[in-house]
């Protein structure tokens, strides 16, 4: 059985074992979304470091429909917290991009989150910080990220809790429930996690601890992603040349 109590306390006492050893005194960088991703990862913080060294970065694309529930999270945690919209960026790559350039539907929607993590840094650099990678283990087995784009951070909290683990954090937290609950949808091309998937958060967390699943077809969906995505989890390959010298 799940102690969320006690998983939320070893997370909170990795956080500041991390900040003790990888940057004394630094300030949390996350990217605040109003999901309960970084809710979670943003109130871990608060825990282990204080409302004073976490700082929220709202980066809506134009006008964002539910950023009302991100301003609920850093005004709940009371963090200090900026609105930086990236869709200005975004266009000015679109509109740079040569005419023959094939650009894939794929392409255009990684881009925004990796410029969302670009501006992440430049808060970091900034404002003596690291930055919070706001992945977990559920959305990573499957490979639901972006490389380089939200799958990127100085370090990551709950990247071996699942979604159902990662919402009974957030309970514990004492978190709103409607940033707990809060359907997941990509941010990206406006469905949800789980119409994008093919399978529920559920299935899949079921299926990652105990290895049962009821329906073959979701079970091959998972297989397949999970492998083609292993790739996303694993440090960048490096030739190592055999150099001697004599």
């Amino acid at each position: 059985m799940f102690n969320a109590v006690k998983v939320k306390n070893e997370c909170v006492a990795w956080i500041k074992d991390f900040f003790k050893k990888n940057g004394k005194g630094c300030n949390a960088v996350v990217g605040i979304s109003g999901g309960k991703d970084s809710s979670v990862a943003a109130a871990l913080c608060v825990e282990a470091l204080g409302a004073d060294r976490v700082i929220g970065v709202l980066m809506p694309q134009g006008e964002q429909h539910d950023i009302d529930m991100a301003y609920m999270l850093v005004n709940h945690l009371g963090i200090k917290h900026y609105e930086i919209n990236v869709k200005d960026a975004v266009e000015s790559v679109f509109k740079s991009m040569p005419a023959d350039l094939p650009v894939s539907v794929q392409s255009k929607v990684n881009l925004p989150p990796r410029i969302r993590m670009s501006v992440l840094y430049f808060v970091g650099q900034s404002l003596n910080g690291r930055v919070v990678n706001t992945c977990n283990l559920s959305e990573d087995w499957v490979g639901y990220s972006t490389r380089y784009g939200d799958a990127a951070g100085d370090f990551s909290p709950m990247a071996n809790l699942t979604v159902s683990e990662v919402k009974e954090i957030g309970r514990v937290l004492g978190l709103p429930d409607a940033l707990v609950d809060k359907v997941p949808i990509d941010g990206l091309c406006g469905k949800t996690d789980e119409e994008n998937l093919g399978f529920t958060y559920a299935e899949l967390d079921r299926y990652i601890r105990t290895g049962k699943i009821d329906d073959p077809d979701k079970k091959e969906i998972i297989d397949r992603k999970h492998k083609m995505n292993l790739f996303k989890l694993q440090l960048m390959p490096t030739f190592k040349p055999e150099i001697k010298y004599e």
